[in-house]
């Protein structure tokens, strides 16, 4: 069952790279950054995702990256999502899970939260996360 909201960023694609065709399809490397809330704390993230275009058109993507507070405190994360492109030039939509490892005592809540995201960036590379928890 989807619980509650317990994050929101907003932020921005900061690199694109193509990555070798290793005979599964075209794979793209994206970084990114972005600022919000995570249990009602302001952070700031950086990641890497790889997407892959799948045989029927769609987008599989495993990413990982560290979520930071603004007292430096840091939480890692790892996450997997199916996505689309919307129509829109190179915007896409995904929906996934994502996984946190954290020792900070703020967000040690993570450490026991599978979470599901929504991800979406539009044609100019601006993008916007939600995150909630799925219980």
């Amino acid at each position: 069952m989807l619980g509650e909201q317990i994050g929101e960023e907003i932020g921005q694609i900061t690199g694109i790279r193509i990555l070798p065709d290793e005979g599964a399809g075209s794979k793209v490397e994206v970084s990114f950054q972005s600022n919000g809330t995570l249990l009602g704390t302001h952070v700031t993230t950086i990641g890497t995702y790889v997407s892959m275009t799948r045989p029927d058109g769609m987008l599989f993507g495993e990413g990982q990256g560290v979520t930071m507070t603004e007292n430096g405190e840091m939480a890692a994360w790892r996450g997997q999502g199916i996505g689309h492109f919307t129509g829109h030039g190179s915007a896409v939509s995904y929906r996934g899970a994502v996984y946190f490892q954290t020792t900070a005592e703020r967000l040690a809540r993570l450490n026991g939260i599978a979470g599901v995201f929504e991800h979406e960036s539009d044609e100019s590379g601006k993008t916007l996360d939600r995150t909630y928890e799925w219980k």
